[in-house]
């Protein structure tokens, strides 16, 4: 029986790979990685040359079955995404819940996660928080921001540049408009920045202030 690895990749400063991730990329059989162009960049970086096997959102329904056949068959396999840690936000749990299915052993390795750093530069408490990543774009999003503007602990949001300002808009209808809350934009980057106010503030700045990158929204609980 083979064995499978997640392993986290930077998420933006190629100096955040740790030591073990490069390691255990080394010695795996092949990898699986959501687009293998960046993820050859990324292992060339390193001096990594192994077998690279796509698995993205896009096929890894059917991708999973046949993964699962190679573990079986005693490959021992590596997980990494574009950035970030494999699962969160990104591919991963499919395949993480077919290995404890079928008895695989998988072992997954600390490392970066855009929403960490975030959270705890936010200056809003991060002793008690809920996760909700991107939020449905157009089913279902109201139900969900109606049911979060109920919620005590701080709220940690992922969004796209094409939607920040439509996001922060909406939360200020739905959370209030005097809510504190962060963003935090292309972290560990050169262009790194995280800007606090309440949510009309930080709307108003997005709105004013177009911005690229992948950003982060911290959203103070419901006091």
């Amino acid at each position: 029986m083979g064995k499978l690895y997640l392993v986290p990749t930077p998420i933006g400063n190629l100096e955040d790979m740790t030591y073990r991730s490069v390691r255990i990329l080394n010695e795996v059989d092949a990898i699986l990685c959501e687009d293998t162009r960046t993820s050859s960049r990324l292992l060339q970086h390193y001096g990594i040359q192994k077998r690279l096997i796509a698995h993205h959102q896009h096929n890894e329904h059917k991708a999973v079955e046949k993964v699962i056949e190679h573990l079986q068959n005693g490959e021992t396999l590596a997980l990494i995404t574009d950035a970030g840690t494999p699962g969160i936000s990104d591919p991963g749990f499919l395949l993480a819940r077919a290995c404890a299915e079928a008895d695989i052993e998988v072992e997954t390795l600390p490392g970066a996660t855009a929403f960490v750093p975030a959270l705890v530069n936010s200056g809003l408490p991060c002793d008690k928080f809920c996760f909700e990543g991107f939020l449905p774009h157009k089913k279902g999003r109201h139900t969900r921001l109606t049911q979060l503007a109920e919620e005590e602990r701080t709220i940690v949001f992922y969004e796209s540049t094409h939607r920040i300002v439509k996001s922060l808009q909406q939360m200020v209808e739905y959370f209030g408009a005097d809510r504190k809350a962060s963003v935090s934009r292309e972290l560990t980057k050169m262009h790194e920045e995280t800007v606090r106010g309440t949510l009309t503030e930080l709307a108003q700045y997005y709105t004013d202030n177009i911005s690229k990158g992948e950003f982060v929204v911290i959203v103070a609980g419901k006091n």
